[in-house]
C-alpha cells in the first residue's frame, strides 16, 4: 500500500525543512482524477469483472487470459486509457447512477446538477475511506525539483537512509520534489508547509480560469462564465422569461442547454463553427455512447434561426459571434457575413472553455506542454505525457492526469489513474497491495 495518506498528517501541523522522509507520492487536486488515483493507491486492486465484455476485442482477449491477475500486474497492449469504459460520471465500484437512485432521483426524470456530482464525489471519498488521504483548504504555491545539496542535513540523511521506505531511490540521484504551500486554519489564518515527495501527480483540472470573449459589457452582472450560475438562477427564470444566451459549442455548453431544456427555459445558442465542422466535439462522439449530447447536436442542426424545427424554447445561431452586451440586457450578435442582430436576454453564459492555473510550476508549466512555447490548454496544448504511464516526458517523477493530459471526459479518468498507479507501483518495486 502506498502511503499517500501520510500527507494528511503532515499537513495538519506547520511544516519546515526539518527532516521528514520524502513521501512516495503527493497528489495535487481533489477532483475525480485525484480521487480515483487515491482509491487505487489505498489498497483497492482492480480485476476483470466476471462476465463483462469490453468493446475492444483485443483487450477483451488479453484480459480473459489472466482473469485472476490484477490489471495493475498485467501488460496491456495499447494505452491504458482504453480500459476506462466506465459510467458517464462514475468512479470505480460506485456507479453514479446507482448513487443518484439512492437519493430517489432518477436521471431519466431529473437531470443531475453540478451540486449532485460534487456531493457524489464527497460521498465516494467517505464511502471508500479515503478522507485520511485528503487535506482540505490547502493551497500549493510551488512545486520544484531540488537536490540533496540544497536541503537541510536532516533531510539529506532521510533521503539516504530511507531503508523502511517502499521506494528504491536511484543511488546516483537524490533529487526529490519540494512542495510548498499553506493551509487555512479554522480562524482563517494561513499556515505554511514544505514537504518533499519522490513523485508528484498533477490532477488540478482546468476550471480555474474560464475563457472570456473580450467584448464590451462582458463584465456586467448578468454575464456569467460558469454553468453553476444557471443552476442558481433557475428559480427566477421560466418559460415566459427572456431567453438565456449560451455561447459555446463544447460539452459544458451542451450541459447548460440540457439543463435549460429540462427546466423549460428558452435558449439562444451562439457558436462560431458550422454544425458539420469535423472539429466540433459532437461530430467526434459515438451516438450510442453519448445520446444526450447527440440530442443537443440534433437541436443545433434542426432548430436554427434560419430553419424552424421541432424543439421548443431553443434556437441556434451557427457561425455567429457576440459583439457586445448592453446594460439593458440586450446582446448584439453577428454572422459570418457581418449581419448584426440584437436580442433581449435574461442572462448570458459564456462557456467557451477554461484554462488551468499552473502558477505553482516553473514557467506556469509551459515547459511540460506539447508545444512549450504556448500555455497549457486541455484541448489544444495538453501536457506531454507518456501514454502508458502518464509521466511527463519533460520531467521524470511528475505525472499529469485528467484534462491536463488531454482526457476531457470523466469516464476516461479511470484509465489514466490506472496507468499512473501501475507506474508508481513498478517504481516501488513492490507487488500491488
Amino acid at each position: 500500500m502506498l502511503p499517500d495518506r501520510k500527507m494528511y498528517g503532515l499537513l495538519n501541523r506547520p511544516q519546515s525543512k526539518s527532516g521528514f522522509k520524502p513521501l512516495p507520492v503527493v497528489i495535487i487536486g481533489n477532483g475525480p482524477s485525484g480521487i480515483c488515483l487515491s482509491y487505487l493507491l489505498s489498497g483497492y486492486v482492480p480485476y476483470l469483472k466476471r462476465h463483462s465484455i469490453h468493446p475492444h476485442p483485443i483487450l477483451q482477449r488479453k484480459l480473459e487470459e489472466a482473469p485472476d491477475i490484477s490489471i495493475l500486474d498485467q501488460s496491456i497492449e495499447g494505452s491504458m486509457i482504453t480500459l476506462s469504459r466506465g459510467d458517464w460520471m462514475g468512479l470505480p465500484d460506485l456507479p453514479f447512477k446507482d448513487w443518484l437512485k439512492q437519493k430517489r432521483r432518477g436521471l431519466r426524470n431529473n437531470r443531475a446538477t453540478a451540486e449532485d456530482i460534487a456531493q457524489y464525489y464527497q460521498h465516494y471519498v467517505m464511502k471508500k475511506g479515503l478522507q485520511k488521504n485528503f487535506s482540505c483548504d490547502t493551497v500549493v504555491t510551488s512545486v520544484k525539483k531540488v537536490s540533496a545539496e540544497s536541503i537541510s542535513n536532516h533531510a539529506q540523511k532521510d533521503l539516504q537512509e530511507s531503508s523502511d521506505s517502499l521506494w528504491n531511490l536511484n543511488e546516483k540521484s537524490t533529487e526529490v520534489f519540494q512542495v510548498d504551500g499553506f493551509f487555512k486554519t479554522v480562524k482563517g489564518d494561513k499556515e505554511p508547509f514544505s514537504i518533499y515527495a519522490e513523485n508528484v501527480v498533477l490532477a488540478t483540472g482546468t476550471y480555474d480560469g474560464p475563457t472570456w470573449l473580450g467584448v464590451k459589457g462582458e463584465n456586467l452582472s448578468y454575464v456569467h462564465h460558469q454553468l453553476s450560475a444557471l443552476e442558481e438562477a433557475v428559480k427566477n427564470i421560466g418559460v415566459m422569461s427572456d431567453p438565456v444566451l449560451i455561447v459555446g459549442a463544447g460539452l459544458t455548453a451542451a450541459d447548460a442547454i440540457l439543463f435549460a431544456h429540462h427546466c423549460n427555459i428558452p435558449v439562444i445558442h451562439v457558436f462560431r463553427r458550422r454544425v458539420s465542422d469535423p472539429g466540433l466535439i459532437f461530430n467526434q462522439l459515438p451516438k450510442m455512447m453519448y445520446p444526450e449530447y447527440h440530442k443537443v447536436h440534433q437541436m443545433m442542426k434542426e432548430q436554427s434561426a434560419a430553419c424552424a424545427g421541432p424543439y421548443e424554447c431553443y434556437v441556434s445561431f451557427p457561425e455567429h459571434h457576440v459583439l457586445s452586451f448592453g446594460k439593458d440586457k440586450k446582446c448584439i450578435i453577428q454572422d459570418k457575413n457581418g449581419y448584426q442582430k440584437a436580442y433581449k436576454i435574461s442572462m448570458a453564459l459564456v462557456l467557451t472553455g477554461s484554462n488551468p492555473n499552473l502558477s505553482f510550476l516553473p514557467n506556469n508549466g509551459m515547459d511540460l506542454a506539447m508545444d512549450s512555447d504556448q500555455p497549457v490548454n486541455p484541448k489544444r496544448n495538453p501536457i506531454d505525457v507518456d501514454p502508458f504511464t502518464y509521466e511527463c516526458t519533460q520531467e521524470k517523477g511528475l505525472y499529469a492526469l485528467g484534462p491536463l493530459a488531454g482526457d476531457n471526459f470523466v469516464r476516461f479518468v479511470q484509465g489514466g489513474a490506472l496507468a499512473v498507479a501501475r507506474s508508481l507501483l513498478k517504481k516501488a518495486n513492490k507487488n500491488p497491495p
